[in-house]
């Protein structure tokens, strides 16, 4: 999937420690062995981490400096582009602030890392820590599941990060699952009215001969506003389709029929886990 990836132009590739608790970077890293470092951006993240099965976090800036070295030896690299502060809203945002960010910012002034930036579910927390930090402290936020077919409450904070100079990373244009063919996760948080609401739009998709996938892509992609959107894929194929996706024209009309079939729970979110 990676190999796909790259080779399809995608120069982006986002992971993090708590991601199969370690074993997503030591897979991807396995796979960076063989392309060209320039080929790339690459993206992880401090702060959320687990082992034997258990979820743990620490935002300690000792911890930060740490795990950027660990990841890098996971990932086969001598430096990392974009590192961010995993989930802030499960953190003392004081202690983001204060402790964590100034640890970045540090590795960026050795060239350890190139850029910092955090990500979160809660789009009020960006901006209370962007608030509270040196401006240019943040250069990037990663939000998910926020500029999606049935939620686009992302679209109220772009000027704001536009005006901090903050680049804008939407991920998960299928709302974690929630937007597929396939169907809702058993695992996904969102409200069971949102996931009969999904139903319906997925049904209705398939009532004029494209797949929920098609619209949720073309739609996540559309804004010139948002340089950057996150997909995940373990399949080739699937990279294959995205891309697709991405490249096909939005049909306003059916974007709003199938907002309106959201309409009921339109940018309702759910508790992160």
């Amino acid at each position: 999937a990676v190999y796909t990836a790259i080779e399809e132009g995608i120069n982006f590739v986002d992971v993090s420690p708590y991601y199969g608790h370690y074993k997503a970077e030591a897979v991807l890293g396995k796979a960076l062995k063989n392309i060209e470092r320039n080929a790339y951006y690459l993206s992880t993240k401090v702060g959320r981490y687990g082992k034997d099965g258990v979820n743990t976090w620490d935002y300690s800036g000792r911890k930060a400096k740490e795990s950027v070295y660990e990841s890098m030896e996971r990932l086969n690299v001598d430096y990392i582009d974009l590192i961010n502060v995993h989930d802030i809203e499960f953190a003392d945002l004081e202690q983001i602030c204060k402790e964590t960010l100034p640890a970045l910012v540090e590795l960026r002034s050795e060239g350890v890392v190139k850029h910092v930036g955090i990500t979160n579910l809660n789009l009020r927390h960006f901006k209370y820590v962007i608030d509270h930090v040196v401006p240019g402290t943040v250069e990037s936020i990663l939000s998910f599941c926020h500029y999606t077919l049935n939620d686009d409450s992302l679209s109220d904070y772009l000027d704001y990060f536009e005006s901090r100079d903050i680049g804008v990373i939407n991920a998960s244009p299928f709302s974690m699952g929630l937007l597929t063919q396939r169907g809702t996760p058993d695992w996904h948080p969102a409200p069971e009215a949102l996931k009969r609401l999904a139903r319906k739009a997925v049904a209705y998709c398939n009532s004029k001969g494209l797949s929920i996938e098609q619209a949720a892509v073309a739609f996540s992609v559309s804004n010139p506003r948002i340089s950057t959107t996150l997909f995940s894929s373990t399949n080739p194929d699937n990279v294959l389709k995205t891309i697709a996706h991405a490249k096909e024209p939005v049909d306003k009309e059916l974007i709003i029929e199938i907002q309106k079939i959201f309409e009921p729970g339109f940018r309702d979110t759910w508790v992160n886990s």
